[in-house]
């Protein structure tokens, strides 16, 4: 949220493509980059912490990418998933993404999120485009996978399955994580994001 420093009174300013625009005085902030953002979603089991290191390395000095998970703790976590504000959680990470644009660059995702989710957050009018990857496998592979976690680890097994074929059904961009390496994967996702940056 950007805040005008010339009004006499809080105004809240909107974007503009010169920065944040003062909707009652005129004033700019050109400190307020935008820049796109990439989801890479993916249920449970689709291999998005796997695939992290790699990806840190394939778009290094391209793209911010993060660990949705991350956060989760912070916002309320310690508590137990229950104990988290969702909507407060997503939207943070949206507002961490327009903290990267002042620094040039996109920001990458690696969380569950799907449009619906950050369409109508506060923070989305302070990015660009949003582009979705879907990390895919299986089922009966993301069912392996789940079981064999450590037994703290959630097992939701059958929820995560609906949400891998609703991902797969309803977003173009997808990267089988089950027909090559973790590194191939995160290469294939790289080459996905690249074009769109260069598209």
């Amino acid at each position: 949220m950007h805040y005008c420093q010339e009004c006499p009174e809080p105004s809240v300013m909107t974007p503009d493509r010169h920065g944040a625009a003062c909707p009652t005085c005129g004033h700019i902030d050109p400190v307020a980059a935008r820049q796109p953002v990439f989801v890479v979603a993916g249920a449970s089991g689709s291999g998005k912490s796997t695939i992290l290191p790699h990806l840190l390395a394939e778009l290094a000095g391209v793209a911010v990418v993060f660990d949705c998970d991350w956060l989760i703790d912070p916002l309320g976590g310690e508590k137990g998933i229950a104990g988290v504000d969702w909507a407060a959680f997503r939207d943070a990470w949206l507002h961490v993404a327009h903290g990267v644009a002042q620094n040039g660059l996109p920001t990458v995702l690696l969380g569950p999120f799907i449009p619906a989710h950050l369409d109508e957050l506060p923070g989305r009018r302070w990015v660009t485009d949003v582009h979705y990857v879907v990390l895919d496998c299986p089922d009966d592979e993301r069912r392996h996978r789940i079981e064999a976690r450590p037994p703290w680890r959630s097992r939701d097994i059958e929820d995560q399955v609906l949400f891998g074929q609703r991902l797969r059904d309803n977003l173009p961009d997808s990267v089988d994580t089950s027909c090559g390496s973790p590194a191939e994967s995160a290469h294939q996702v790289a080459i996905i994001i690249r074009r769109h940056l260069d598209g």
